[in-house]
């Protein structure tokens, strides 16, 4: 696969470690959802890295001096869903004052392409930092159309997080998307002739929600 500057493998034993407890098929629901939980929380940490932080005044115990703080308000988590949901209490841990914004993307069975049902992501979208997430990145079709809203909506710092990431889908998005940041726990082999990521850990809605 060709190499894209904006798409990055955290690479990390925790993370492979819940990954590998995600994948296999005899996870319930329960312990699928607590894990899609942390491997968000792991991955914001490195994806928030750069956010600005202001200078404040503080006192210890001790004596008097300055510290950083993140505000938070400015930054608008936006799942895709609804597999997207899953991911979202994972970073609001780390950010607790992010607003979360929706989008309603699913994929035509026939034609694998996105369909758009739902849009609704807070207003000033020039003034926000959007972090995309979906836990799968397979074709790219739903990524891709869900960042194409937020630009014409007028959002112009996006990044997009998942799980796991197809060589199909990151060459897909980042090509159309050069300047949004892409991170992934992992990057998988292929897509199958129905448009699974493979190995994957199957349908990640079903899994979270219990609806198969």
């Amino acid at each position: 696969m060709k190499t894209f500057d904006n798409f990055h493998v955290i690479d990390h034993p925790l993370i492979k470690h819940k990954l590998t407890l995600m994948r296999e098929h005899s996870t319930g629901h329960k312990i699928f959802r607590e894990l899609v939980n942390e491997i968000s929380t792991l991955i914001a940490f490195e994806l928030t890295r750069d956010l600005s932080v202001s200078t404040v005044d503080i006192k210890t115990p001790l004596k008097e001096t300055t510290g950083s703080v993140v505000s938070g308000n400015e930054i608008v988590i936006v799942p895709i869903l609804r597999a997207g949901l899953g991911m979202v209490d994972g970073i609001i841990r780390l950010i607790p004052n992010a607003r979360v914004g929706y989008v309603g993307m699913e994929r035509n069975e026939e034609t694998h392409q996105p369909v758009h049902y739902y849009f609704k992501v807070p207003s000033e979208a020039e003034r926000c930092h959007f972090i995309i997430v979906d836990p799968m990145l397979a074709t790219g079709g739903t990524a891709i159309a869900t960042t194409d809203s937020l630009k014409d909506y007028g959002a112009t710092d996006i990044k997009f997080m998942c799980l796991i990431a197809a060589p199909e889908g990151v060459e897909a998005f980042c090509t159309s998307h050069p300047d949004v940041e892409v991170y992934a726990a992992a990057l998988d082999d292929h897509l199958d002739e129905n448009k699974y990521i493979i190995p994957g850990l199957g349908d990640a809605g079903d899994r979270l929600f219990g609806t198969k």
